[in-house]
């Protein structure tokens, strides 16, 4: 009975997976994972960002393969991940390095090295762009052209890196000093996470979180779990150059490090105005910053990541989104999609015990005094 269910069901799972390449293919059309990586970078980004794994083109086959399906794709890159060893660890990077593509704040009109707008849905109409539907290669072709000539004459005179806008808050004393940190930080794929859980490992999770699920919950923040309306002091999204030490000198020297390359994050700082009781029971208000960083353009996440790391610093327990085991539980995509969508496989014999359960407390229902 054994062999024959087994071999039963892995017929039946075979047709299944026959059936899901059918599904993908029965229009008779291939996407190309290059294709997929030239007209899908919010989609990758996203990807790249929920699976802690920097491949454009990985991502883009990630997918390809779950058929544009964010969750399946993430799950895919991650197992992938696991598989690989790591034969270096880089130096840590500096976003004050970071050559800006982007750069703006809410916070100030005029920054030094000015606002740049870089590319953003946010100043478009949000209309379905009908022209797309017959859009040609000849068309792109001559279009990149002509955009690459005007700015490449716009650009040569700037090396993309800026100053910070905190910085200009930290002279005048209105914003505290960040003590530097040497502490090795903690790494949530190579140990299970504990509570109270370290700055490290919240800011890890909180990046490799399920996207819409962070910015959600920071939603829910602003709408009065925890703090008054913050303001973006500043939003950068550009490219950050990777070191890694040589493995010839144990010194760790800086200026003998190894350049492997740049990766493209968007970086947030948050300011928060906060509330601060001062002696004699006067109260003064002061600003307080959260902190954002994932990878690629994915500009709401890391606004919403901000938000979540400052209302995590607060740690009451009572406020839903400043309880981290309950935000930092529920954000990460591969555990909550995991467990919703493991209901789907059988249940067989928990659920006759339920509803023998059920059978039994109707039958006492309807004859109290037949005994259980």
């Amino acid at each position: 009975m054994g062999y024959v269910a087994v071999k039963g069901g892995t017929r039946a799972i075979e047709e299944s997976l026959k059936r899901m390449q059918f599904e993908r293919l029965r229009l008779g059309k291939v996407l190309s994972v290059d294709a997929i990586e030239a007209g899908m970078r919010g989609l990758i980004d996203q990807v790249m960002s929920e699976s802690s794994m920097y491949s454009e083109q990985l991502a883009a086959l990630a997918i390809k393969q779950a058929e544009g399906n964010p969750e399946e794709a993430v799950f895919l890159l991650r197992a992938y991940r696991s598989t690989l060893p790591r034969k270096h660890y880089s130096r840590t990077v500096a976003p004050e390095e970071m050559r800006v593509d982007r750069r703006i704040s809410a916070s100030f009109k005029d920054i030094p090295g000015g606002q740049i707008l870089g590319a953003s849905a946010d100043y478009s109409h949000r209309l379905l762009d009908f022209d797309l539907m017959d859009e040609t290669e000849d068309q792109v072709a001559e279009w990149l052209e002509s955009y690459q000539l005007i700015d490449r004459n716009e650009k040569e005179d700037l090396d993309g890196r800026l100053p910070k806008v905190l910085d200009y808050l930290r002279k005048e004393g209105l914003i505290a000093d960040c003590p530097i940190d040497n502490t090795e930080p903690d790494d949530v794929t190579r140990t299970s996470l504990t509570f109270p859980a370290s700055r490290s490992e919240k800011l890890q999770i909180l990046t490799r979180g399920q996207t819409g699920a962070v910015t959600s919950l920071a939603y829910a923040v602003i709408r009065g779990y925890g703090m008054v309306h913050p303001t973006v002091g500043e939003l950068r999204v550009g490219d950050i150059p990777v070191y890694i030490d040589t493995p010839l000198d144990s010194s760790h020297e800086e200026e003998e490090s190894y350049y492997i390359g740049d990766i493209k994050v968007t970086e947030v700082e948050m300011l928060v105005p906060v509330t601060v009781e001062k002696e004699n029971g006067r109260k003064e208000l002061q600003l307080e910053f959260g902190y954002g960083l994932c990878y690629g353009q994915n500009e709401t996440k890391a606004i919403a990541m901000s938000i979540l790391d400052k209302s995590l610093e607060k740690g009451d327990k009572l406020i839903p989104t400043q309880n981290e085991e309950f935000v930092l539980f529920h954000i990460d995509s591969v555990e909550s999609t995991g467990f919703i969508s493991h209901l789907k496989m059988p249940h067989y014999v928990t659920f006759q015990a339920k509803l023998n359960d059920v059978r039994k407390t109707r039958k006492r229902s309807a004859d109290p005094n037949q005994e259980g």
